[in-house]
């Protein structure tokens, strides 16, 4: 692919950025944006109108990465999960969704990214009527080609399965491609379409789970993104 050059600032010769991948994923939450106190307020919520008691001591962050149903089903057993995630979408329809926070220089990195020639995607297992919202109210949707996830009936609701969904819909080829999440279901998805990939510290999985599920390179922080990136080459 044709590499954008960077001229330093005190004029010295220019130097490629990116090379080695033509496309990134990203997940969003945990990986653009912090959606804790959307997700978390809206499960509590869930399990208030059920009646279930919940320990306050868990911050339910475990909840923020997996599939919502797969949280439902440890919350509340595989029979009563339906209701709870609709109890669920009830409040995070209504508002849940944007209490949310981007991560502090996301959109310029996108930004660079988008400038190199990067074709960029959300590939998340959160339902994509959900997703694009969120995207475009952090004003992030210009920066992807598209916004991939889960339909409301758990179809491609496994990360694996929305990888797969971005690579034939958009003629992505795996190789040159990386994913970029925060949880070992982005890791898993990746390796198991051919991506290699990064897992980011700053979001909701630790450095054990993410080196356990084989990521590629692990980021520290947001502003770390484009260094860790530039590794790829």
């Amino acid at each position: 692919m044709a590499v954008a050059d960077h001229r330093r600032a005190d004029g010295g010769p220019v130097v490629p950025l990116m090379a080695g991948f033509d496309t990134v994923l990203f997940d969003l939450d945990g990986t653009l944006t912090d959606p804790k106190v959307g997700i978390t307020t809206s499960i509590r919520y869930a399990l208030d109108k059920l009646g279930v008691v919940h320990d306050p001591v868990d911050d339910l962050t475990w909840c923020i990465g997996p599939p919502i149903q797969r949280s439902f089903e440890r919350l509340l057993g595989p029979d009563n999960a339906v209701e709870g995630v609709r109890l669920y979408r009830e409040r995070y329809a209504a508002g849940g969704m944007f209490e949310n926070e981007m991560f502090p220089g996301i959109d310029t990195t996108l930004a660079t990214l988008q400038g190199e020639g990067i074709r960029l995607f959300v590939a998340t297992s959160k339902a994509h009527v959900f997703a694009r919202p969120i995207v475009a109210h952090f004003g992030l949707d210009p920066y992807f080609i598209a916004v991939e996830g889960a339909e409301l009936d758990g179809t491609r609701s496994d990360k694996g399965e929305v990888i797969a969904h971005v690579l034939a819909s958009h003629g992505v080829d795996p190789v040159r491609a990386i994913m970029i999440g925060d949880r070992e279901h982005d890791i898993i998805g990746a390796r198991k379409n051919g991506l290699r990939s990064i897992g980011v510290l700053y979001g909701y999985g630790d450095e054990a789970e993410l080196l356990a599920a084989g990521a590629d390179d692990l980021c520290q922080r947001p502003a770390d993104l484009l260094a860790t990136l530039a590794r790829f080459a």
